[in-house]
Formats: C-alpha cells, sequence, structure tokens
C-alpha cells in the first residue's frame, strides 16, 4: 500500500519511523522546524544528531512548509515530546485535509490536567477529523527497530477502518501492528509505564537485585492498571503489548532514557542535573506529575508514583522512597 505520510517532528522516533516507511517504498514528508533545520537534513541525507549511521532512503524528503508535507498526505503521524504536541498540532492543522488519519506517537500526559495526546487532538481538530485520530504504542525502542530488529506494536482508534488502514501503512515483515478500540487503554499504558522504568532504573542502580526488581515492575503495573481502569480503559490492554510489553522493554533495556533517568538518580544525581545531559526527553518525569493529578480526581491510590515524585522533585532519597515502600502495611495481593 503506497500512500504519502507525513511525519511531524524530526526526533528519534519520527526520524526512525519515517525511514522505515521510506524502506518499504512509501512517500515520506518529514516536517522540520525551520529551513536551516531543513536544509542541513536534506543535505546531509540523514538525521546527523539522533541517528547518524541511517542514510535517509530516497523517497523520504524534509521540508519546513507544512502545506509541502501535511497536504498531500493520507497518514499524519505526531513523533514530537508530549509537551509540544498541542503545538504542533495547531500548527499543521489547517494542512489537514478531509478523511485524513492522524497519529499520535508520543508517550506521555499533558500537565497539569494529565490529558491525553488523543484529547488534545480532538480538542484542536475540527470534528470532521475526529474519526481519524489514531494512537501507537508498544515496546519501540527506536535504535531497535531502525536497525531492523523484529518488533510490535498497537494502534488504536475508534474508527475500525481507520485503525485498520494505519495499521497496513505502518505494517512490515520487521515491524508487526496490531489494533485495538481502546484508545484509553493504549495511551494511558504507554504514558504510565514510564513512570514505573524511572523506578526500575533506580533498582538497578541501587542493585537491589532481580527478585526486588521484579516485585516492583509488577506492583508498578498493578498500580498504573488501576489508574487505567479507573480513567475507563479496558484492563486487558495492560497485559498486552502496549502495557506489559513496553513495561518490560523500558525497565530492561540500556535503551531507554526513563530507566537511564532512574539510574543517575540512584546515584546521587538530581532531576535538574540530569535533564541538562540528555538531547532526548524522558517522559516519565512530566507523566508522574500528571499521572498524580489524574489519581486525585480519579480517587487512585498510587504510593509508587507518590514516592517518585518526592525523589524527583522534592529531595527524597531513593533509598528512602525504597524504604517507605517496603514499609508499607500488610495487605493482600488483590
Amino acid at each position: 500500500m503506497t500512500e504519502t505520510v507525513a511525519i511531524i517532528g524530526t526526533t528519534t522516533w519520527g526520524t526512525t519511523l519515517g525511514i522505515i516507511l521510506a524502506r518499504m517504498n512509501q512517500q515520506v514528508r518529514l516536517l522540520a522546524r525551520t529551513p536551516a533545520e531543513a536544509a542541513e537534513l536534506n543535505s546531509r541525507g540523514r538525521n546527523s544528531r539522533f541517528l547518524p549511521e541511517f542514510p535517509f532512503p530516497s523517497s523520504l524528503t524534509v521540508s519546513s512548509d507544512v502545506a509541502e508535507v501535511v497536504s498531500p498526505a493520507k497518514l499524519v503521524i505526531l513523533a514530537v515530546p508530549s509537551h509540544r504536541l498541542r503545538q504542533n498540532i495547531r500548527d499543521i492543522r489547517d494542512g489537514i485535509a478531509a478523511g485524513t488519519i492522524v497519529v499520535s506517537a508520543a508517550k506521555g500526559l499533558e500537565r497539569p490536567e494529565g490529558k491525553r495526546m488523543s484529547q488534545i487532538l480532538e480538542e484542536e481538530l475540527p470534528p470532521e477529523l475526529h474519526p481519524g485520530i489514531c494512537v501507537l504504542s508498544g515496546p519501540n525502542l527506536a535504535k531497535e527497530i531502525i536497525q531492523g530488529k523484529l518488533a510490535s506494536t498497537v494502534i488504536a482508534g475508534r474508527d475500525p477502518q481507520n485503525t485498520t488502514a494505519a495499521q497496513a501503512t505502518l505494517m512490515s515483515n520487521s515491524f508487526r501492528v496490531y489494533t485495538s478500540n481502546d484508545v484509553i487503554g493504549v495511551e494511558l499504558a504507554g504514558a504510565l509505564k514510564n513512570i514505573i522504568a524511572l523506578g526500575a532504573g533506580i533498582a538497578d542502580g541501587l542493585d537491589v537485585g532481580e527478585n526486588g526488581k521484579s516485585a516492583f515492575i509488577t506492583r508498578g503495573l498493578v498500580e498504573i492498571t488501576r489508574l487505567g481502569v479507573a480513567a475507563g480503559a479496558q484492563p486487558l490492554t495492560f497485559a498486552g503489548l502496549a502495557g506489559l510489553g513496553d513495561l518490560l522493554a523500558t525497565c530492561a533495556s540500556p535503551l531507554s532514557r526513563n530507566r537511564y533517568v532512574g539510574e543517575q538518580l540512584a546515584r546521587g544525581k538530581r532531576w535538574s542535573e540530569i535533564q541538562k545531559s540528555m538531547d532526548n526527553v524522558a517522559e516519565g518525569v512530566n507523566t508522574t506529575e500528571a499521572a498524580l493529578t489524574m489519581a486525585a480526581e480519579l480517587d487512585v491510590e498510587m504510593p509508587i508514583t507518590q514516592v517518585t515524585y518526592r525523589v524527583l522533585f522534592e529531595d527524597l532519597s531513593p533509598q528512602e522512597a525504597i524504604a517507605e515502600l517496603m514499609e508499607r502495611p500488610a495487605r493482600s495481593e488483590w
């Protein structure tokens, strides 16, 4: 299925999606932020900042002209940090044609209200485009996918015809795509697991052991599922690729930005210091604050998220955070 796909965001994930689609002979147009960035990417034929080892296929072009990138596209993918998605959709919405599928590939929540990316898209796009709104999430470490290593993901939307069309465009023999109608669950699973990945990094940094880390990940999954279900998600989604699958990859891989942040916190560094050393965004940090706002509104208990917030922003030490979790009152598992 050959069509024009617009990628919004010259991020690692945006560039990866553009390259793998172009390798399948899709016509891919990547939107740069400025004419200077577009000229550099086109002249170098690669994203030298994030993925210097991977040249652009001939069917991938870069432009900063919204109309040139977005107007011909049947599928628009926003692969930008969650805190920038609202501004990005405002910048391009006038160029989106009727019937276009608009996919959020961001894994985060908007502060302070904790809004999901699809909620932002619905607020910013006209009603006639709402049936085409979809979300993409799963165990998708970009640097593995661009190397051609096997991966799977989930695309969720409310219109089965549009989710199936997006699935057909994205599917390849190394990138398997499943569909879902649980937009809330797929989005929340993808965003909230980053909070647990921060804690998994702390566990590795403090060498708590595999037993302790396994228990932490399991209880973390219970916690984020509890919030998701309270928000209207299907519980089974959290046992699937967007939930457990993504959680395992993010908590285990050295490629995980959120796990890296947790490791650095365990070594005594503060978030403000860690942030300055990173090129990419660790979505779990902002999501921690947004999740607590959601939890308060929905009356959901989230002890792991609460202590993670205090480590990030209130100078609670990782050691004290673990002690608080281990000293909570005894209770039944379920």
